[in-house]
């Protein structure tokens, strides 16, 4: 990762895309539960049936799905090459019903209802043994990689462990074999008594600019204790999550005007959810700068921000 001084840039010198995706018919939209396939699982405040209004948050299976539930995984070779069959699940979480509505604007409440209808479905899923981790990701803007406008994130549970995660958790392992501690727990012991890469703490959750950020305004929003598993965490901690998440989209709202983002959970693989080695976090990527050929051929990302001026502005952001 390479901080460039030379291209150093304030929050109002990214040139923004627009978010909105565009008008139209919304099959995610109140009152178009048939246009989208039967819901797995929908939190519900009025007593209302399946596949019908009523609902605060509804899971549907991905009418285009990367991955298909139904199937063996056929593991085989092909000379030096191995394959199988595309078997995962593929889920969209619709976080609202009301079309304008986004994560930052929604009611606390709200944020944490979404949370939970992550570790339910995580919780289901880990009881398939046919998979072996499960992502959960966000695109929020036509920028960030969003097809549709209203407000949703994704699940997909894969049958392997993707290639980015084992080398996380190998590096966790390493350390932690080392010192016998976990290096997250290290990372947030220090980066709260440096505080210029803290963005804000609460009682349960710390949220900080990463000392390498391959991204302009890259934060990470971590528990305070350590915890392996995101499906496994107390129960009030899906609460906390929900405000220190809120308020760093809020302030990635009033910093960068509204940004298109990703955001990544990265959890413990379910054959080893509950370890001493692997912290879950969760990953936001504002949309400001694009990865090009000096990316794709090296794997260094150019970053004209530092992180403690990214820190500093969302710090000090008027909300």
């Amino acid at each position: 990762m390479i901080i460039s001084t030379d291209r150093a840039k304030r929050p109002t010198d990214f040139a923004h895309e627009p978010t909105p995706i565009g008008g139209g018919f919304c099959p995610f939209c109140v009152g178009n539960e048939a246009k989208t396939p039967p819901e797995i699982l929908a939190y519900r405040g009025n007593g209302s049936g399946p596949n019908a209004p009523g609902w605060i948050v509804r899971v549907v299976p991905n009418k285009f799905p990367a991955l298909g539930i139904e199937g063996e995984l056929n593991r085989q070779g092909e000379g030096l090459f191995d394959k199988m069959n595309g078997i995962g699940a593929h889920e969209v979480i619709i976080e609202t019903p009301e079309h304008e509505q986004t994560l930052a604007s929604m009611p606390d409440r709200r944020v944490e209802d979404v949370l939970w209808a992550f570790r339910d479905r995580m919780l289901d899923l880990k009881k398939d043994k046919r998979f072996r981790y499960i992502l959960i990701f966000k695109n929020h803007g036509a920028p960030a990689g969003a097809s549709l406008e209203h407000a949703h994130s994704q699940l997909i549970a894969l049958p392997i462990v993707p290639k980015r995660v084992i080398e996380e958790v190998e590096g966790c392992k390493n350390y932690f074999s080392y010192k016998e501690r976990c290096i997250y727990c290290d990372i947030i012991r220090q980066e709260l008594e440096s505080g210029v890469r803290v963005i804000t703490e609460s009682a349960d959750f710390v949220t900080l600019a990463p000392y390498a950020p391959r991204f302009p305004f890259e934060a990470k929003i971590l528990p305070k204790q350590h915890e392996s598993a995101f499906e496994n965490s107390p129960s009030h901690l899906y609460e906390n999550l929900a405000k220190a998440l809120k308020n760093l989209l809020v302030r990635m709202e009033v910093v960068l005007e509204k940004p298109a983002y990703n955001f990544v959970l990265h959890t413990s693989p379910v054959p080893e959810a509950n370890n001493d080695y692997y912290h879950w976090h969760i990953e936001v990527m504002p949309k400001l700068t694009k990865v090009a050929g000096f990316e794709w051929g090296t794997g260094f990302y150019i970053n004209p921000t530092p992180p403690e001026e990214a820190a500093k502005f969302l710090r000090e952001a008027a909300i």
